[in-house]
């Protein structure tokens, strides 16, 4: 592989990484509260209002439920008006914001509602507010869960990442489909993978150690 093309290589992995980080921070900002919100708003729950429920659950649905490549070209539009053109790193960023988001609230939503009901009617019992519940018991109980689920979204964020080089939005999928692919530059697909699949592991491991961490915590305390 020449120098240029490994100049290349790390100037997209630069590009990747600031995608999946702003998205991935962005997402995680308005899906922690929005599966927050699910999952104490259905019937029953401590802050019951069904309807509120439905309605979220079906945009989170409809979201969800559209491929990652036709999501992006439905929202070239809104792309454009959020980050003033529809190709390159900053425009990529938007829709892996939107497919992210609805992925970590669903993904928090599951992690609360494993929470053991016992704790919650005990805190109920003893005084403690729907408020001082969700704080004291449901988001420490549900931290581990929450934890593995958020590393899930960042490892889809960079497949979703790469997904994106074929609209011209940069990173290493772009890299590998104009140097890789179209130039018939095998060496520089099979770096593009290699680099994918390191970061995936340093993800993937990072999530769960710190995942265990706060669980030994948990149990101690």
């Amino acid at each position: 592989m020449s120098p240029q093309v490994y100049a290349l290589l790390v100037d997209a992995t630069t590009e990747t990484l600031l995608m999946v980080g702003v998205s991935g921070v962005i997402a995680t900002v308005l899906g922690l509260p929005l599966g927050l919100a699910l999952a104490v708003t259905g019937r029953g729950e401590l802050l019951s209002c069904p309807a509120f429920n439905h309605v979220v659950g079906l945009v989170i649905n409809a979201t969800r439920s559209t491929p990652f490549i036709i999501l992006v070209v439905a929202i070239i539009p809104f792309t454009r008006l959020v980050a003033g053109t529809s190709i390159g790193t900053r425009a990529a960023i938007v829709p892996l914001i939107v497919a992210a988001t609805p992925f970590i609230a669903r993904v928090v939503e599951a992690a609360i509602r494993e929470v053991d009901r016992g704790l919650i009617e005990a805190a109920a019992a003893m005084g403690a507010t729907p408020l001082q519940i969700i704080r004291k018991v449901l988001l420490p109980e549900a931290l581990p869960a929450i934890i593995l689920g958020l590393t899930l979204a960042t490892v889809s964020l960079i497949g979703y990442s790469a997904m994106v080089g074929a609209v011209g939005g940069g990173g290493l999928g772009d890299l590998g489909i104009r140097y890789g692919y179209q130039r018939f530059l095998p060496d520089v697909m099979v770096a593009v993978v290699l680099v994918l699949i390191v970061l995936v592991q340093i993800v993937q491991s990072g999530g769960e150690l710190i995942a265990q961490q706060v669980n030994k915590r948990n149990l101690k305390s």
